[in-house]
């Protein structure tokens, strides 16, 4: 069946569904954007509701990360971080501030290039902030197998990267399936999928377009008619059941699961990584000895509660008012990936 074909007759059959109310978890935040830039939110049945999850990598680390890259930039090494992470607020402002008072604070495409700037300005301490899921861990790793191999020393990783099945477990109840996203996916593969199967956790790999996305949302309507659990994959032209090997390889080898802070979740066993003892002389956490700092969010800020699930972004008090695109308060509204940026942007509904 030709594309246009297949999204107006899946449109169809989504519109005309009559059964008891779906919760479907977009866990990855380039859902959340396209579902509403594609118009797919706003011709969907009253009883068929997407709500957002933690699939945004910077919209989950927690203000204390912020805080730490703001110590670390106080005692004058110099931050290379993605360009979205530098206007996310910690407890005394962001890195953006901290440049205008003199650090400094670049934004560069991948960690490859902090390293490459680390070896053209021996005399600095540069530190990258490494932040995301198992989509962007791979590349960090690579940068320190590079430096490691360079004898660059003044280089480092602080530290957040996160993998996603044991937030899965922890959000078990919120929905009714997940959208399981479709970046992470291809490099874990969808065998994670049938563990949490196995645990009774239903939901779908998606795609982006739209015949994949309403071919995800369909496929989760006809599953739940039955009471089973499911794992399908509706995004197979990218995503394999082994997913990309050497990206896990990699990740393995310089990487060991350890307990990690979300945003709005918690502290989740296992679900964060760390260097290896092997490179931890590229741990900026253990280089540079950074004091504890404090799990506190902005003030009316309800972004924690936008990641489980329990509010849309239009119900938080500063949505819109005192937190805008403009000016952000959370990190959902700064990140491009985020709830809050989406909604702001496509429709306060």
């Amino acid at each position: 069946m030709p594309t246009d074909d297949l999204v107006l007759n899946l449109r169809e059959k989504i519109r005309n569904y009559k059964g008891k109310q779906l919760r479907i978890m977009e866990v990855c935040g380039t859902h959340t954007h396209e579902n509403f830039r594609l118009g797919i939110r706003s011709m969907l049945p009253p009883d068929i509701r997407l709500i957002s999850g933690p699939g945004c990598p910077v919209c989950v680390t927690p203000a204390s990360f912020i805080d730490e890259a703001l110590f670390l930039a106080s005692q004058g090494a110099s931050i290379l971080s993605f360009g979205d992470l530098l206007r996310v607020p910690g407890g005394d402002g962001n890195l953006l501030d901290a440049r205008a008072r003199g650090a400094e604070i670049k934004a560069v495409y991948s960690p490859v290039d902090a390293v490459k700037y680390a070896a053209e300005n021996p005399q600095k301490q540069i530190v990258f902030l490494s932040v995301g899921f198992e989509t962007t861990t791979p590349i960090s790793c690579i940068a320190v197998k590079l430096a490691s191999k360079e004898h660059i020393k003044n280089f480092s990783l602080l530290t957040a990267n996160k993998t996603m099945t044991n937030a899965y477990y922890t959000l078990a109840g919120s929905a009714d399936a997940f959208l399981y996203p479709g970046h992470v996916s291809v490099i874990t593969g969808t065998k994670v999928y049938e563990t949490l199967k196995a645990s009774g956790i239903s939901g779908v790999v998606a795609g982006f377009t739209a015949a994949e996305l309403l071919c995800a949302i369909f496929a989760i309507i006809e599953k739940k008619r039955s009471s089973e659990p499911f794992a399908l994959n509706c995004y197979t032209s990218v995503v394999t059941p082994e997913g990309n090997r050497k990206a896990l390889e990699i990740m393995d080898e310089l990487m060991d699961p350890c307990d990690a802070h979300w945003r709005g979740l918690g502290e989740i066993k296992g679900s964060g990584l760390k260097l290896r003892p092997t490179y931890a002389a590229f741990d900026a956490r253990l280089k540079f000895d950074i004091p504890e700092m404090e799990m506190a969010e902005p003030k009316g800020c309800r972004c924690g509660d936008v990641l489980r699930g329990i509010i849309e972004p239009c119900e938080c008090p500063l949505f819109g008012r005192e937190c805008t695109l403009e000016n952000p308060r959370g990190a959902c509204m700064v990140s491009m990936e985020g709830a809050c940026a989406a909604y702001y942007k496509y429709g306060r509904m």
